[in-house]
């Protein structure tokens, strides 16, 4: 899919499959209601996709493809390691929190080994991305600065674990922290809770003093 070039119709399906994905979930979502909303025959969706699994991995790479190009980017900038660790962490959080959606999806509901086979595409990008973060914490490993002892591999799931509590449990945090309108919360993600996760990663990263 990644190969494939995207034309509008394709686009269309793709937005629309992510919008009812989000409201009604993957399992609650068919072909058929995908094809409704979009105005596109189920013969069509069939051709361009194959499957719902295809349909599926087809969004995720087409929403996060570019993800790994910033860490890829991010991996080449000259500046010190905590500050690109927290960089990473900017650019998990912005690219989560517009996809919460499709991300709620892929993390709560597509944890199945045999789904996992059939989105290869998919898990090649996830170990591209996780080479990057290995990368980039190897760079201030290198340097002194992070411990020897990180385990890697944890670090995403960290960041991403930490935004979907809160996320999941949005009526709690809203009443507990006051923050009534959708601005509120939205502000807070960007500013205070992403604030906490890379004084959380940067806990797990730097030597005690």
């Amino acid at each position: 899919m990644s190969n494939i070039e995207l034309n509008d119709k394709k686009i269309q399906i793709l937005e629309v499959a992510e919008k009812l994905f989000s409201e009604k979930g993957f399992e609650g979502t068919s072909i058929r209601d995908i094809s409704k909303i979009a105005k596109i025959n189920v013969a069509m969706i069939s051709y361009y996709f194959g499957s719902k699994d295809r349909l599926l991995e087809s969004l995720i790479i087409y929403k996060t493809s570019d993800l790994k190009l910033k860490l890829e980017n991010l991996l080449q900038e000259n500046i010190e390691p905590l500050e690109k660790v927290n960089k990473l962490i900017e650019i998990y959080i912005t690219r989560i929190n517009c996809n919460k959606g499709i991300f709620r999806v892929l993390h709560f509901e597509l944890n199945s080994k045999e789904r996992e086979k059939s989105m290869t595409a998919f898990t090649e990008l996830k170990k591209g991305n996780l080479k990057s973060v290995e990368s980039i914490i190897s760079q201030g490993q290198a340097k002194g600065v992070f411990r020897k002892d990180v385990i890697i591999p944890l670090i995403t799931p960290t960041i991403i674990g930490t935004f979907f509590h809160f996320h999941m449990n949005k009526p709690f945090f809203v009443e507990l922290l006051n923050l009534n309108t959708e601005e509120l919360y939205d502000n807070y993600i960007k500013t205070t809770l992403k604030k906490h996760i890379q004084q959380t990663i940067k806990a797990l990263l730097v030597y005690e003093n």
